[in-house]
């Protein structure tokens, strides 16, 4: 049995806020920024120096898709967020507005450093507290409330009191604590999602003869099909890993890279993230050489620097009021409560480096159950919402989906929207005393589409999605 040390304080307490949210990501930022626009008193608890999460300090520098290849289907806050980086040329160089409105599964590469600062701008703005390096550490319940938390950082222990809470931790950290009920993914039960530490290189020659009429994605598409294989068939990798998603320019001699899976990484155990960064950096410098000697115009390409924070694609998911599964994204199927709708392929990338594996994703990704020109699916409020709980939602990765669904809708413009929803349905729940499993969703979707959210769905209902 393990020792354990009982723990007793007297720590100081803030005064209440409307709102508490957990992680300053994609899901937390526009969760905050949304309902401090509502009037809500908002604080913003953030791990890290900023805000954006995957998008800044993961170094994933490219949005998932923002249009089903005809139409835009991001609204809201994200569309706020994508107008306001065209305006200050924050998108990489090769960004234009078709990528954005009318191009099908097109990623859309960004730069991290200036995404930082346009969401600094927009809590400002919104009048958010902003509290970088702080964790939610404990949770204060009473039955399927949360009363308050409590977090920390350099300042010690605070406990703050509210009415409402998200967690946009990712890992489902706040839910946890609480006690609400969640699902590890484990590997010996499904196929799990490795992970990826991200990096960013300069002194890339984009002018090379080899890009000249080929477009970046032909030559992304030869370092998967012909230039990885000659190396793994060289011997150059550590590790014979046949997929990874690549390089994305993002300026005009630098880009990120996002290569070199961690697997059998744990994200939740400490010690696994620790051994996980280290060969992480390893890897880092082993894919920047491959870079040098086989993919032509980055013979002079050099490694800046890795992410600070693991590329976690999948940890712990709560169990909701609904769980989107796979029979739903194979129907398109749209709901009275969809609070987004998304179209992005199963991107479940493969979980070891063995041929079967990667034939499995590539079957996935490319397959014709994938969703195409004009399609999508709707994303239901009742996935973020933890089974019977009042004031606790989640926004991001660790909604409530089966595995091939989450691999589609885990991406960051999926996120922010998810954030939007979550952060006006607590404005909702605390101007009407509903609560967060028993909210009228009819009036919280007419209030996203008020403030120019995207959702088609014909008809409307009060009651949330449960079957």
């Amino acid at each position: 049995m393990s020792a354990t040390y009982q723990l007793s304080r007297t720590i100081p307490s803030d005064e209440p806020y409307d709102l508490v949210v957990a992680g300053g990501g994609p899901a937390g930022t526009a969760a905050a920024v949304c309902a401090a626009r509502l009037g809500l008193k908002v604080l913003l608890a953030e791990a890290t120096g900023c805000l954006g999460g995957m998008g800044t300090s993961g170094l994933v520098a490219s949005f998932g898709p923002v249009s089903d290849g005809e139409r835009m289907l991001v609204g809201g806050f994200m569309k706020e967020l994508l107008d306001t980086m065209w305006a200050q040329d924050a998108f990489a160089p090769q960004v234009t507005q078709e990528y954005l409105n009318r191009q099908l599964n097109r990623w859309v590469p960004f730069k991290p450093e200036h995404l930082k600062r346009i969401l600094d701008d927009f809590t400002v703005q919104a009048g958010v507290e902003v509290r970088f390096f702080t964790r939610v550490v404990e949770a204060d319940v009473d039955g399927r409330r949360l009363n308050g938390v409590v977090v920390s950082n350099v300042e010690g222990l605070r406990y703050v009191p509210a009415r409402a809470f998200v967690d946009a931790t990712g890992d489902a950290a706040l839910a946890t604590l609480a006690g609400a009920e969640c699902k590890v993914v484990l590997r010996d039960t499904e196929t799990v999602a490795p992970s990826t530490l991200c990096s960013i290189l300069a002194g890339m020659n984009w002018n090379d003869p080899a890009y000249d009429g080929n477009g970046l994605d032909t030559i992304k598409a030869r370092v998967r099909s012909e230039w990885v294989p000659k190396a793994i068939d060289d011997g150059f990798f550590t590790q014979e890993d046949r997929f990874f998603p690549g390089m994305n320019r993002i300026g005009p001699q630098g880009a990120t890279l996002n290569a070199g899976h961690v697997f059998n990484l744990n994200p939740l155990s400490v010690r696994s993230l620790s051994d996980g960064m280290v060969l992480g950096r390893k890897l880092a410098v082993e894919y920047t050489e491959f870079y040098r000697q086989y993919v032509p115009g980055c013979e002079q390409v050099e490694l800046l620097g890795t992410a600070p924070s693991m590329g976690v694609r999948d940890s712990r998911r709560i169990v909701g009021e609904f769980e989107l599964g796979i029979d739903d994204f194979l129907a398109r199927r749209q709901f009275a409560d969809q609070v987004a709708v998304y179209n992005r392929p199963t991107d479940v990338h493969p979980s070891d480096t063995s041929k079967k594996e990667y034939e499995r994703f590539l079957k996935d990704f490319h397959g014709k159950d994938n969703l195409g020109h004009g399609e999508c699916v709707g994303i239901p409020y009742s996935i973020l919402v933890p089974r019977g709980w009042e004031n606790l939602w989640v926004a991001g990765r660790c909604h409530s989906s089966e595995t091939k669904v989450h691999g589609s809708i885990r991406a960051q413009s999926a996120a922010y929207m998810m954030g939007q929803a979550v952060g006006t349905a607590a404005a909702q729940s605390i101007r009407t005393g509903q609560p967060a499993n028993d909210l009228d969703t009819r009036d919280l979707v007419q209030t996203l589409r008020q403030a120019g959210a995207f959702l088609p769905q014909k008809e409307l209902a009060r009651d949330m999605t449960r079957v």
